[in-house]
């Protein structure tokens, strides 16, 4: 069965405006554990997104040289662990290169009891997580998570055949898959699944990926505030974290003039809060 789109009308029901009876925490706090010595622009590519999309507060847990470039570029960010309602982990990190205290530290955050978004070099940890997960990988990622679940390591370019590896690693995995590509698929356990096309192929450059976890722990985060954390609640958060991105990198890209134009990360991250207000306002 062919997935529906993820359209602008749906991201706006997930989207939650602030009230006068909130506050930092009540908006969400989304606490990300990203980049590495070798990639620490990962982590400032993360934290960025995620104040950009409206979250109460960031805290960032990672190396020293990441957790200074954070503090240069976002110095509102804390760099002090505490209650949080989301992590993001993985960002701009190889697992390969990975000590036993962060593996012991992910392990940690994996089996807590706040949602987790899981990319890049801490995709191998996942299999055994209790949390709940939306894990965000490329084809060639998401063939070595399958491998690590015992099932065949598909990388199919046809959509369809995507949808079928998506909703087939979602249901052995227990958690949200966010496959991306041209055409992003998003599926959760017991057949949900839905399409995003809002992006542009300039959003095919470093970093774009790493704003996207940003823009999807802050939704979590923000969910997870309000107690909206089942699987489904997971996977519209997702979906709507892909609008927001593709949207934000066809905006920026567009602001060119013509067909687009190249762009960079920071400017995906840039145009996000137009694309949040636009929905916002359009309710």
């Amino acid at each position: 069965m062919t997935a529906k789109d993820w359209t602008g009308r749906d991201a706006a029901r997930t989207l939650r405006e602030p009230t006068a009876d909130d506050d930092k925490y009540s908006r969400g706090v989304v606490g990300m554990r990203t980049g590495s010595a070798r990639y620490p622009g990962a982590a400032v590519l993360g934290v960025e997104a995620a104040w950009r999309t409206g979250t109460g507060m960031v805290r960032y847990i990672g190396p020293s040289r990441a957790q200074d470039l954070v503090l240069q570029r976002r110095p509102e960010t804390v760099t002090a662990d505490g209650r949080v309602q989301a992590w993001v982990i993985g960002s701009g990190t190889d697992a390969t290169e990975r000590d036993a205290a962060e593996t012991a530290a992910l392990r940690g955050i994996l089996s807590g009891d706040v949602p987790v978004v899981s990319d890049a070099g801490a995709l191998d940890l996942v299999p055994a997580a209790s949390a709940s997960v939306i894990v965000t990988p490329h084809a060639r990622e998401l063939a070595r998570l399958r491998e690590t679940l015992e099932l065949a390591p598909e990388t199919p370019e046809d959509h369809d055949a995507r949808e079928r590896i998506a909703r087939e690693t979602a249901d052995r995995l227990g958690g949200v898959v966010l496959l991306k590509g041209a055409v992003t698929i998003v599926a959760a356990p017991e057949g949900w699944a839905r399409r995003v096309d809002t992006g542009t192929p300039w959003l095919a450059t470093a970093g774009t990926g790493d704003v996207l976890g940003g823009v999807l722990g802050a939704l979590v985060a923000a969910a997870g505030a309000e107690g909206r954390t089942s699987l489904h609640d997971l996977a519209a958060c997702a979906a709507t974290a892909a609008w927001v991105h593709g949207a934000a990198g066809s905006a920026a890209a567009a602001a060119h003039g013509g067909s687009g134009g190249p762009i960079t990360a920071l400017d995906v991250a840039d145009a996000v809060p137009d694309v949040v207000a636009t929905l916002l306002h359009g309710r």
